[in-house]
């Protein structure tokens, strides 16, 4: 990105996650650093002009450890989408207490929170775990291999419960080192600090030049709401993508089961966040089902098929789900159909589901004491005119869509830019398009969101069933099979 803040090279890489088994969800974190490495040569060959900063930003909360060399000692275990912590959330819970955690943290543990995944490798990998010098989230792991510093952003931190004091903006010795062990936590810088140069080492390796700064960087969400400037007070930030994210910058800190308090990308500012596990995840994994027919064909079925399905109502809980209530044990349901019903009204369906629950997450947030005067959309979603309209009409608000949703690594060069007294993201990526609610079809998605809220309690004992029953029907990993070198 040029200083005034004009895209010049971009490039992607698409990868996927790992699922050893229901409930796992895992990633290489080696492959982090060569995505990195091939994407820095490929920005460097297409705009060959001087590089003053470098901004980074990855998915988290995630868990990966490493030896006192650095060295990866599993697979991460990454965000609230890997569930398998439910046993060591329970223990520490009645061990801590939930207002304990709260008061000190924010928020309650959960299936987004590292403390239990700690705690989870510490019982059942407990050889690895011994080995464990260093935690790691991909935006730590890329400056450290830039720079060398050993170092995580406050933001990424406040999502490390029950580690990190919300209040104090450190970590809470007592419990960090009860979780962390012989682990050397990081030390703590705000998400747009510099926090050291590029080495020669990481140079050759990237074409980067020596010397160019380096800031903490952030959580890929966040830096998507900094990427369109959406992280003003009442703001709400919606990010489309495999899972749908809604992070609101609040005046002070509110605090909702299960919807997560945290530190904001710059000090003195607090967030109240929501995640919903899967939504884009749904629609790629339909495209798949459906043999690849591709997005946009399923988007003009889509739009055929009208509001409310032809009568199917979805509930989007393919991973569990995180907020606006917690449940790793809840799954999809697809409720209404008949063999009249085509994949249009199904992929419908699904657009319709992630648009409800970004209404029942907003809802939540609002019952907290949070404003949501302003919402801004980002991400791979908002290309495409249909989903953002459902989510418009099934809530009733206008979204404000910029000129650049390239999302992450926009805000993530933005925080650079800023670090060096540079950035004005409000004049660089001004709004483009504003997606405004249709009234006709209010009384309509009214009635469906009643009936979507009352469809996950009256199915809730039957797939709390249904999932131990896939649960049990996967036998457990050996002990320490996931080790790496």
């Amino acid at each position: 990105m040029s200083e005034d803040g004009r895209v010049l090279a971009g490039a992607v890489r698409e990868h996927a996650v790992d699922r050893p088994r229901p409930g796992y969800v895992e990633m290489d974190g080696e492959l982090w650093w060569r995505e990195f490495v091939e994407i820095c040569r490929q920005l460097i060959a297409q705009a060959p002009v001087e590089i003053a900063a470098v901004g980074v930003s990855g998915m988290g909360p995630c868990v990966l450890l490493a030896d006192e060399r650095d060295r990866p000692l599993r697979p991460a275990i990454l965000y609230g989408i890997d569930t398998r912590a439910e046993r060591q959330i329970e223990t520490l819970d009645g061990l801590l207490t939930d207002t304990a955690i709260r008061a000190r943290g924010g928020s309650g543990l959960s299936s987004q929170s590292v403390g239990p995944k700690l705690r989870w490798i510490a019982e059942n990998e407990p050889e690895l775990f011994a080995s464990a010098r260093r935690l790691f989230m991909p935006s730590s792991w890329l400056v450290r291999r830039l720079t060398g510093a050993y170092v995580l952003d406050h933001h990424s931190a406040s999502q490390c419960t029950p580690m990190y004091d919300l209040h104090a903006n450190c970590w809470y010795e007592p419990w960090a080192s009860e979780l962390a062990a012989e682990i050397e936590l990081p030390s703590l810088a705000w998400s747009g600090e510099v926090v050291g140069t590029v080495t020669s080492e990481a140079s050759a390796e990237t074409g980067l030049p020596v010397g160019a700064s380096v800031i903490a960087g952030t959580v890929d969400a966040w830096a998507e709401a900094v990427s369109v400037g959406a992280d003003g007070i009442d703001d709400l930030m919606l990010m489309y993508g495999s899972t749908m994210f809604l992070i609101l910058t609040t005046a002070e800190a509110l605090s909702a089961p299960p919807l997560w308090t945290t530190v904001g990308v710059a000090a003195g500012t607090t967030n109240l966040a929501g995640g919903m596990a899967s939504s884009g995840s749904i629609t790629a994994w339909l495209n798949e089902l459906f043999g690849n027919v591709g997005y946009p064909q399923l988007i003009a079925e889509a739009a055929r098929s009208a509001a409310g399905a032809r009568g199917l109502l979805l509930l989007p809980y393919f991973d569990g789900e995180r907020t606006p209530f917690a449940d790793p044990r809840a799954r999809g349901v697809l409720a209404g159909l008949t063999i009249a019903h085509d994949r249009g009204d199904i992929y419908r369906a699904a657009l319709e589901a992630t648009a409800f629950g970004v209404r029942h997450n907003i809802e939540a947030m609002e019952a907290a004491g949070g404003r949501v005067l302003r919402v801004v959309a980002v991400g791979g979603g908002t290309q495409g005119s249909l989903w953002p309209q459902i989510v418009s009409d099934a809530t009733g608000r206008e979204q404000q869509v910029a000129t650049y949703t390239v999302g992450a690594s926009y805000g993530s060069a933005s925080l650079a830019a800023r670090a060096l007294g540079w950035s004005d993201v409000e004049a660089w990526n001004p709004v483009a398009t504003i997606v405004e609610p249709q009234p006709h079809g209010a009384s309509l998605y009214d009635e469906l969101f009643t009936l979507y809220q009352e469809l996950y309690p009256a199915t809730q004992d039957i797939v709390h069933a249904l999932a131990a029953r896939e649960l049990e029907s996967v036998s457990p990993p050996t002990i320490g099979a996931t080790k790496g070198p």
